[in-house]
């Protein structure tokens, strides 16, 4: 299959290659492929599609020559974060057009209630989802984590974002992004 974006020789439905995801990634699209759940937006499992991509070309000028310049602006990033309100902590997602930064000291801190909030350590990042680092995705995320998602996201017909491993992506509909447990779309999220 041709993927809807990008110079990728081929693109999967992400339920035919479960084997190249994570757990936790894999278990979200099993779960998904039983049906199309509420939280889906509609948007049937075999819309979710894997690409091959070599980890050499990770960083994201090197990955947009490679694989084509259109990802430039139809590509996101999934960020955990850290808020902490006194000697509580809260882990949340934080989903981006990789042209943009996240606001973590004003939007991401308000709307988790925060009084500070910053980048997860890696460990963090890495242990609580179960994925690897340069590769964490919504799609596969602890349950009860708020996944906060740009409205820029949504809007696009597809966006590429990790697999949760740091070979290979996903292409996911926008709108999907919108339904995932825990998503709530947030206007300026992502600043220029």
């Amino acid at each position: 299959m041709r993927a809807p974006i990008g110079d990728f020789g081929h693109a999967t439905p992400a339920p035919e290659c479960l084997d190249e995801l994570t757990a936790p990634v894999a278990a979200a699209v099993r779960a998904w492929s039983g049906g199309v759940p509420a939280w889906s937006g509609g948007v049937p499992a075999d819309r979710l599609l894997y690409v091959d991509t070599d980890p050499r070309w990770a960083d994201t000028a090197v990955f947009v020559e490679h694989y084509g310049r259109d990802l430039l602006e139809r590509s996101a990033n999934c960020v955990v974060v850290a808020g902490r309100r006194g000697g509580d902590s809260t882990l949340a997602a934080c989903v981006v057009l990789s042209t943009t930064r996240l606001d973590v000291n004003g939007v991401v801190r308000r709307h988790l209630g925060a009084r500070k909030a910053s980048f997860a350590p890696m460990d963090t990042a890495t242990g609580e989802t179960g994925m690897e680092y340069g590769g964490i995705t919504p799609i596969g995320l602890p349950g009860d984590w708020p996944v906060l998602v740009d409205a820029a996201v949504v809007d696009l017909p597809y966006v590429l974002v990790g697999s949760g491993r740091r070979r290979g992506k996903l292409l996911v509909p926008g709108k999907a992004f919108a339904e995932l447990p825990g998503a709530v779309v947030l206007e300026g999220l992502g600043t220029a």
